[in-house]
């Protein structure tokens, strides 16, 4: 999104920036100077946990929106907002890529816009009750979008501290707080002991939340970082040699950033990444046997897309083009 803001205030219009305590939100807003105003945290693993947590979360949005004279709130499908706008009257647009996520039935309900990838299945339209007539697509992959200003730092490596002798592997765990992540993923462990095995591997191990940087610093993993501080993801994709997620968009950045990708991710493959494992951008590993066909080895040549706008025009356009009914 934070291309999305830039462009935005580029073309003169005001944006003011939301952000959940949560995991690396304000690290990350803070390392690119975002200015934002936090407005509650993340409601932890339980469903009654969850639903508390979006009551409480969209009140309080409300609450703070009451005085701002907002003419239009856009998220990434957050839930509260789109609750949060619904019941203050401001008309809202969500952007979206994963199809099974099940919040997306409150979301594209609420929302006035719903903008999704050319490949969102339209079953998966209809049943999470987005209209037509409040649907857009737009070609590639939101990663497109907020890549497309990319400018790799020539130096990263050697200024975050990794040694670019050895093969840089980032690695993601799953999602496991998550609505759509209501289980364990073995194959993710088995496959990082595996990793860590090669004397000639880094590892960058990267938490999603405190509690996983918690459980895997007390493993004592040989071959590993756990970056003590939160890095710059799209810059340590671009200088990785490989990347290996159990989650989706990092793995969908190193495929516009072209670093080899590997996918364990436990759950329902979403159509835009069942596209890229078609495309032979990424591959999917279901089970030990396949950690065979991970090339672990030094990336020679990357595919980055420096030039391809086209996404984030698109979805820009239809930002800009909703008169709010």
């Amino acid at each position: 999104m934070l291309t999305v803001i830039q462009e935005l205030k580029k073309q003169g219009h005001s944006v003011i920036i939301t952000a959940r305590d949560f995991a690396q939100t304000i690290q990350l807003a803070e390392k690119f100077g975002i200015e934002y105003t936090v407005i509650g945290k993340h409601g932890g693993k339980s469903l009654y946990g969850k639903g508390l947590n979006l009551i409480n979360h969209s009140i309080s949005l409300m609450k703070w929106a009451k005085d701002k004279d907002i003419d239009l709130a856009i998220s990434h499908n957050s839930y509260s907002q789109s609750l949060a706008a619904f019941l203050a009257k401001i008309p809202s647009i969500t952007i979206m890529d994963y199809e099974y996520q099940p919040a997306n039935h409150l979301s594209f309900r609420l929302a006035k816009r719903v903008i999704v990838p050319e490949s969102f299945p339209e079953k998966a339209l209809r049943t999470f009750g987005a209209k037509p007539y409040k649907v857009r697509k737009f070609p590639g992959l939101k990663e497109d979008a907020y890549l497309s200003h990319f400018a790799p730092e020539a130096d990263f490596l050697n200024n975050s501290g990794l040694d670019s002798k050895k093969v840089i592997v980032s690695v993601r765990p799953p999602a496991t707080f998550a609505l759509y992540h209501r289980f364990e993923n073995q194959l993710f462990d088995e496959l990082l002991q595996w990793l860590i095995k090669n004397d000639n591997v880094l590892v960058i191990l990267l938490p999603r939340t405190n509690e996983q940087r918690e459980v895997f610093l007390k493993n004592h993993y040989p071959n590993t970082i756990i970056p003590p501080k939160v890095l710059d993801g799209p810059n340590l994709l671009f200088h990785s040699d490989l990347a290996i997620s159990a989650g989706g968009t990092m793995n969908r950045e190193a495929v516009v950033l072209g670093t080899p990708v590997y996918t364990v991710f436990a759950g329902e493959i979403p159509a835009v990444d069942n596209y890229l494992i078609k495309m032979g951008k990424m591959l999917r590993i279901q089970n030990i046997a396949d950690f065979q066909k991970i090339k672990v080895e030094k990336k020679v040549n990357g595919n980055f897309r420096f030039s391809d706008q086209s996404s984030l025009e698109k979805i820009l356009e239809f930002i800009l083009d909703f008169s709010g009914k």
